[in-house]
């Protein structure tokens, strides 16, 4: 049944009773937010277990890395990676799934990725093996059976098709997620690998979160903020088609499971996944199966908790570094993109610089958490030459200071910053304390929250200077520092510098 064939036979008050007045929900668990999914229990059935110790403390040691969103998207570059599908028109929608076609980016070099991303001093990198739109970056066995034919006559339907929509079956037909997690063991890179829950191609996975394929039955099957959002986008003229059968929604968790377990089988070690969205009530005893599932293959794994709630085990704040005063209580990671958006910024301009980076850094490091900055390549498979060199030149502010970045830990309470200009760090065993100057402080600074040991030398990373300091327990610790400092040449680095005590 389309849209126009429901809408008759219902009528309009029918179809915009699916959408009820909503409410918030939310919820707090031990292990951290739950993304919002009333379904999901607090706490993780007993067969299941989250990863080791020690992958929960590698995690909290890498500290900077690259999000990388790259798809089919990139081809007309609208921004918000495979958002604006949601927005097209129909026709357009129909050209867009079939831009795979013509899908040969071949600028791609997984090596010289590899060697950009540890030039720049990062430890790991997440990429999108699919987005929402379904498109698969990876060699996957699995095949869709239905989809949208969203131009048919008589407004959209559903049909029947087989195929992968996956990149082996476009021209460039190469696995990019091995290539890329082969560069990356070569050079001991933690991967992250992101996978959206949501498929808005195989029209078994509708009506799950803004699905562009809503259903009769949505109001029993979304939460109440997901219907917020379909009505606020959608409002009363969604595409409606039927409600998935029993077999289709069983086919859609089978799908979904085997593409989870290529990522975990294929490739190596995975370190991260960074999972997305949510499906629903109805299948998530099925989505809980396919995490026990998961343990099974790699144990290890750390995985993002959207759509998995406290099964999760870190959370990522997106476009925002939490304040000091909030409580992130999960291993975190905020993932900001460098440009306008995750995908690929043509505009130079637009990038936001190397001291954002260094600064948004050290911020998030002294907060207990870790930097992603979101950059994309091109439809050719090539970073922005702007985006480069922002990059790069934040490596060589961490060959000077990543003593304080890499491996540390925050220090209690109140002790992270003072004010807006100095920001702390410590080494996990708490022998030494390291404050970062977003801003040059002149001939000396003055640290409230730092009592170096006796006789302890205070240093400048990047620099074999022995500081002069005192202490006053009435105004803290105030360190000289030289006058060849003064001038902005002699300094070890740009954009920030690091001050190490002994405690």
């Amino acid at each position: 049944m389309n849209r126009r064939d429901f809408m008759t036979a219902t009528g309009a008050v029918a179809a915009a009773s699916v959408y009820p007045s909503l409410a918030p929900l939310s919820a707090q668990t031990p292990y951290g937010p739950t993304d919002e999914r009333s379904y999901i229990e607090p706490v993780p059935v007993a067969a299941y277990r989250h990863p080791s110790p020690s992958a929960y403390e590698a995690f909290q040691d890498m500290k900077f890395g690259i999000r990388i969103h790259w798809g089919i998207y990139s081809i007309w570059h609208r921004g918000r990676e495979s958002w604006p599908f949601l927005d097209m028109s129909l026709g357009d929608r129909q050209r867009y799934n079939h831009l795979y076609e013509a899908w040969n980016p071949a600028g791609f070099d997984a090596d010289a990725w590899m060697s950009i991303f540890a030039d720049s001093g990062m430890k790991m990198f997440a990429f999108t093996t699919k987005h929402h739109e379904g498109f698969s970056m990876f060699d996957t066995r699995t095949r869709v059976r239905n989809r949208a034919n969203w131009t048919a006559p008589g407004g959209p339907r559903i049909e029947e098709c087989d195929l992968a929509y996956s990149i082996m079956e476009t021209p460039f037909r190469r696995d990019v997620v091995k290539e890329l997690c082969d560069a990356a063991h070569k050079r001991n890179l933690k991967i992250d690998l992101y996978f959206s829950h949501p498929d808005w191609y195989d029209a078994d996975f509708r009506p799950y979160q803004e699905d562009p394929l809503q259903v009769p039955s949505a109001a029993a099957l979304l939460e109440p903020d997901d219907l917020a959002r379909v009505r606020a986008r959608y409002g009363s003229h969604p595409v409606i088609v039927p409600d998935p059968t029993d077999a289709q929604v069983r086919r859609m968790m089978a799908r979904h499971r085997a593409q989870l377990l290529e990522l975990l089988t294929n490739y190596g070690t995975i370190d991260m996944m960074c999972l997305d969205m949510a499906l629903g009530r109805r299948v998530w005893p099925e989505l809980r199966q396919t995490l026990l599932k998961i343990r099974e293959f790699q144990p290890n794994v750390m995985l993002r908790n959207r759509g998995i709630g406290c099964y999760g085990d870190y959370v990522t704040p997106e476009r925002a570094i939490p304040d000091s005063n909030q409580e992130v209580t999960m291993p975190w990671f905020c993932i900001y993109p460098l440009g306008t958006d995750f995908s690929f910024e043509p505009d130079g301009s637009k990038y936001k610089g190397t001291g954002w980076i260094v600064h948004s850094l050290a911020d998030t490091v002294s907060k207990g958490g870790g930097l992603m900055i979101g950059v994309g390549p091109s439809a050719y498979g090539e970073f922005h030459p702007e985006a480069i060199r922002q990059m790069k030149a934040t490596g060589r502010w961490l060959d000077a200071n990543g003593e304080a970045i890499y491996g540390t830990r925050t220090r209690d309470g109140a002790l992270k910053s003072e004010g807006d200009t100095i920001r702390y760090t410590r080494s996990k065993d708490g022998r030494f304390v390291y404050a970062i100057l977003i801003e040059w402080p002149g001939p000396e600074v003055v640290l409230r929250s730092v009592h170096p040991a006796a006789g302890t030398k205070v240093s400048m990373l990047g620099s074999n200077a022995d500081l002069v300091w005192n202490f006053d327990s009435a105004t803290g610790t105030k360190i000289s520092l030289p006058e060849n400092l003064q001038q902005a040449a002699n300094r070890p680095c740009d954009y920030a510098w690091t001050l190490r005590f002994a405690v």
